[in-house]
């Protein structure tokens, strides 16, 4: 099998796991930078170039995009799908997951647990916004922010009312959510392959940080979920049409909420905590469906031939 990595950095973690895993079960592995290709958007033959060269022959596409280049990444992995290359994760699933509003607005609409949260433009919303999702203390949180950055945790109401105005003066668009105390600065990161949780893990903020991401010096540690959070996670990654996620659950009064579902979730910090092949995991899945769209061209072939 020849498999395709879009990576802007062969040597991250997650990009060199993959590239072991595919080449330890004795596939054809090359890495790409997303950025550097570009694209013959035809009809009859869609191509995608890279340094001079047309990449034809691929039989899967692993998609690790970066927030930063969600447009232009996902509109070249969108033209390896036209040519007939598997993705592990498909264009429209990164984009929808991606938008941290509508993927809201989708989970909402499936009666997944969330936090309560509000959106609003203009600065004259502020108070009864800040009302609706229960007061102070509560999150701010930009659209566009991603590992932690653009989240601030506003104490009081005045603070919010500061930290919003602010956002909103610059013309971002924010998110505001009810603040869960009782998780005390901990999440749990759900990673999905599949219809399954293959490995979860507690990240746990360092002290006085409420934000538990592992960039921000946050610590991992292997954990035992609940039925019910592995019911929301595979939910929500499914509402997104995510095949790999990362979905980041908190522990509330009233049951698991989802925090965010990340379609480029990292391997270094939950392979170590859990010590499981996430990676191997990973190719086996694009094995597995490649298998079954084989043989359901085959047989569908065989159908034809008897007609």
């Amino acid at each position: 099998m020849k498999i395709a990595i879009l990576s802007r950095n062969p040597k991250l973690y997650s990009t060199r796991r993959l590239v072991e895993a595919a080449q330890e079960r004795g596939h054809e592995v090359r890495v790409l930078d997303a950025l550097r290709c570009y694209m013959n958007i035809t009809s009859n033959r869609p191509e995608v170039h890279y340094k001079g060269e047309n990449l034809s022959g691929f039989d899967a596409v692993i998609p690790r995009i970066g927030a930063s280049v969600t447009f232009y990444g996902t509109a070249v992995l969108r033209q390896f799908e036209m040519m007939g290359t598997f993705p592990l994760n498909e264009s429209v699933a990164i984009t929808r997951s991606r938008d941290k509003l509508r993927s809201l607005q989708l989970l909402s609409r499936k009666g997944i647990g969330l936090p309560v949260t509000g959106f609003a433009h203009r600065p004259d919303d502020v108070d009864d916004l800040i009302k609706m999702v229960g007061g102070a203390p509560l999150v701010i949180k930009l659209l566009e922010g991603t590992q932690g950055i653009g989240v601030v945790l506003a104490e009081t109401q005045k603070a919010a009312e500061s930290v919003m105005e602010a956002f909103m003066g610059l013309k971002a668009s924010v998110l505001v959510q009810e603040f869960i105390k009782e998780a005390g600065g901990a999440d749990i990161r759900c990673f999905i392959v599949g219809d399954k949780v293959v490995a979860a893990m507690k990240r746990q903020g360092k002290e006085g940080e409420f934000r538990s991401n592992l960039h921000r010096g946050g610590s991992a540690t292997l954990i035992r979920i609940t039925p019910e959070e592995r019911s929301t996670a595979v939910r929500a990654a499914k509402t997104m049409g995510l095949n790999v996620a990362g979905v980041d659950l908190l522990r509330s009064n009233h049951g698991p909420v989802v925090m965010e579902v990340n379609s480029s979730p990292g391997l270094e910090g939950i392979e170590n905590a859990t010590g499981k092949d996430i990676a191997g995991m990973q190719i086996e899945f694009i094995e597995k469906r490649l298998a079954e769209k084989k043989t359901g061209s085959a047989s569908m072939t065989r159908t034809r031939g008897k007609g």
